[in-house]
């Protein structure tokens, strides 16, 4: 409640994100995340850069992962699990190699093997390759290895960096017009 007060009054709207993910079986759902940034435009219309919209204390929630506190909604809801891949962009599932598909055969998952394993550090194909990892491994035991990796995660705010350099997972293997 704390959160979702602070958000209605820094930003002065909803405090909710919403967005479509593929979920299992590719199954299109939308997730729920606290507002880390503004939807303040410029002078056409057109939304800010992400850099320049990303509040103080939407930093905060996204480094210590508080944005992520209204997803048990979608767990509750039976579209997503607390560990499982992270559930990704709709547009970039024709960007998966026929073996990164393997992710979408679970319920996608708050926290992951991929954030525990570096998070915003891995490249693209090493996060999916943790997806793929976590998929063949799957087990009452990892799950809990995973929880507990998270939970020590949470007080040590380690590999949640954002580089708004970064690629877009569309953008990065796109092929190239000759």
């Amino acid at each position: 409640m704390i959160v979702c007060l602070v958000i209605l009054l820094i930003n002065k709207e909803n405090p909710f994100f919403y967005q479509k993910r593929p979920g299992k079986n590719e199954k299109i759902f939308s997730i729920i995340k606290f507002k880390s940034m503004t939807d303040k435009k410029d002078r056409n219309g057109k939304l800010l850069p992400n850099e320049e919209r990303v509040t103080k204390f939407g930093s905060f929630i996204r480094k210590t992962s508080l944005d992520e506190i209204p997803q048990l909604i979608n767990i509750i809801k039976g579209e997503m699990s607390l560990i499982g891949p992270r559930p990704l962009r709709v547009h970039y599932l024709p960007y998966y190699t026929e073996e990164e598909q393997i992710r979408h055969s679970v319920r996608p998952g708050i926290t992951g093997l991929a954030q525990i394993s570096g998070r915003n550090l891995l490249s693209w194909d090493d996060k999916l390759a943790k997806d793929i990892e976590y998929v063949n491994k799957l087990s009452f035991l990892t799950d809990v290895s995973i929880f507990c990796k998270t939970i020590r995660k949470l007080f040590i705010y380690d590999n949640t960096v954002y580089d708004p350099r970064m690629l877009d997972l569309d953008e990065l293997r796109k092929p190239s017009i000759k």
